[in-house]
């Protein structure tokens, strides 16, 4: 019997009504703190202001030195903020959501974030030009303008978009609550975990979790643009469909090969027991002639079978008791005895 969990895991006969978050206020208050927040961090390293002297603190403290036994651990925990592994384990599981639900919208929101990452975080990355801990020149500098490409994270800012949009696609409220907390757990161990290992500075996390919340809480806006996408690509894959449909030619029945032999007894049969009549296709002529070989094979071997002499082989044939000769009479001798020689009378 089937039970609710492989239930799920079926195609819906239709397609889900799905609401689309919308940009409400409560939204648009998020998404003004968070650019407040993010401006204020990038004004902080350009001034080289105490943001600057928090990041060489921790620099020099070596967290992979303070704690040497986390780096096995932490070297593979940091994948999980690398874009391409959790780009296809993402796109993955929203790939069979769109699938199940018969719509594109989830991977379509997917390369809309992902675009989005990468215009922004990128262009960020190569204007400012940050270089990272282990390439610094000067303690106490803020190393921008210095052809480096680590200012925002790029793990921590793709951390918060990959598993946010699986909160952000959530179409329960419990779901997206928990959805939340993952992704929130995750961003922030990936953030920390790039720090411990040294390849970023503590002000690069905060702006990657910043950069990525934004692309989060600006999604609703692209909603419009990623429906009329959604029903532009279901429009032509209806109209290649239809081509195909109309360009495929139409295949004609093929006759079927046969033996001689059955062949040549099926059209003797029908053509002495048949009648002429309106002329068939040439498939109902084969048909016909494997039907009535069919039938002259039965018949001829049932025949066979009345004129053939049925022998027991368990009892072999007894021959009747006594001679088939009826018996002598007594005055008659046998044949076997010699009778006596009569005299030869003459003159």
């Amino acid at each position: 019997m089937r039970t609710d969990i492989f239930a799920r895991l079926d195609r819906e006969p239709e397609p889900p009504k799905i609401v689309a978050p919308r940009m409400s206020r409560h939204r648009i208050a998020l998404f003004g703190g968070t650019l407040a927040f993010y401006l204020a961090i990038v004004f902080a390293v350009l001034v080289t202001s105490w943001l600057v002297a928090l990041d060489w603190k921790v620099m020099l403290f070596r967290p992979y030195q303070q704690w040497p036994e986390l780096h096995a651990f932490l070297d593979y925990y940091v994948v999980l903020g690398q874009r391409g592994p959790t780009a296809v384990m993402v796109a993955c599981w929203l790939g069979w959501r769109s699938w199940r639900q018969h719509t594109l919208r989830p991977l379509l929101v997917l390369g809309t974030a992902l675009l989005l990452l990468n215009v922004t975080v990128g262009a960020v990355k190569l204007g400012l030009g940050r270089l990272g801990p282990h390439y610094a020149t000067q303690i106490g500098s803020a190393e921008m303008f210095a052809g480096g490409d680590i200012f925002p994270s790029g793990h921590t800012a793709n951390a918060v978009v990959t598993w946010g949009i699986l909160a952000y696609l959530a179409t329960t409220p419990r779901a997206r609550r928990y959805l939340s907390a993952l992704s929130a757990t995750v961003s922030l161990g990936v953030g920390l975990t790039t720090v411990y290992i040294g390849t970023h500075w503590l002000s690069d996390v905060l702006l990657g979790w910043a950069a990525g919340l934004l692309i989060l809480l600006a999604l609703p806006w692209f909603e419009p643009l990623i429906a009329r996408t959604e029903s532009w690509i279901f429009d032509v894959r209806e109209q290649w469909r239809a081509r195909r449909r109309a360009v495929r030619p139409a295949v004609a029945p093929q006759p079927v090969l046969l033996p001689q032999s059955i062949a040549g007894e099926g059209a003797a049969f029908a053509g002495a027991a048949a009648t002429p009549a309106a002329p068939a296709t040439a498939a109902a002529q084969v048909a016909t002639g494997v039907a009535t070989a069919t039938a002259t094979a039965t018949a001829t071997g049932a025949r066979a079978r009345a004129h053939t002499p049925t022998v027991c082989p368990e009892r072999p044939p007894v021959a009747p008791a006594g001679g088939r000769r009826p018996p002598q009479h007594p005055d008659h001798g046998s044949r076997t005895t010699a009778s006596p020689a009569r005299p030869m009378t003459g003159g």
